[in-house]
């Protein structure tokens, strides 16, 4: 790369089976991906995300899901895939959920909404499979 010039982006994606193993080699893959590509200083926040959509795509469905991973222009886009086109419910803020009597669930995207730049869901399809991607977004620059 020469002086200026911008680094290519990049992107992975990691099929997933419906099992919560997966939110472990999806935290442990993200760690290499992020490690290989030197955005060390992103990787505990980058884990908590994709640990907590990778959970939801698991818990929630009964079908496959998919991480994906991508990085372009100092933005870093994380993402899971899976087979309920539904849409995933309001993020609640933490601090109502601290102090509700079910303060056990419904924490995963009150803490992607507090911890990323930006977040969303849009529905999808895979391999002819309906679903949703909810994503969501770190500023690396």
């Amino acid at each position: 790369m020469h002086e200026g010039e911008r680094p290519a982006p990049w992107e992975y994606s990691l099929s997933i089976p419906n099992d919560p193993r997966a939110v472990t080699v999806s935290r442990r893959t993200l760690r290499l991906i992020l490690t290989v590509h030197g955005l060390i200083s992103h990787v505990d926040t980058a884990e908590l995300l994709a640990a907590e959509l990778v959970s939801n795509a698991v818990r929630h469905t009964n079908g496959p899901a998919d991480l994906r991973v991508r990085w372009e222009a100092g933005v870093l886009r994380i993402g899971a895939w899976d087979a309920d086109p539904e849409p995933p419910p309001p993020a609640r803020p933490l601090e109502v959920i601290a102090h509700s009597e079910d303060s056990e669930s419904g924490r995963g995207l009150a803490l992607v909404r507090a911890c990323a730049d930006l977040w969303g869901w849009q529905p999808s399809a895979r391999h002819g499979t309906h679903g949703k991607y909810v994503w969501c977004e770190l500023l690396t620059a």
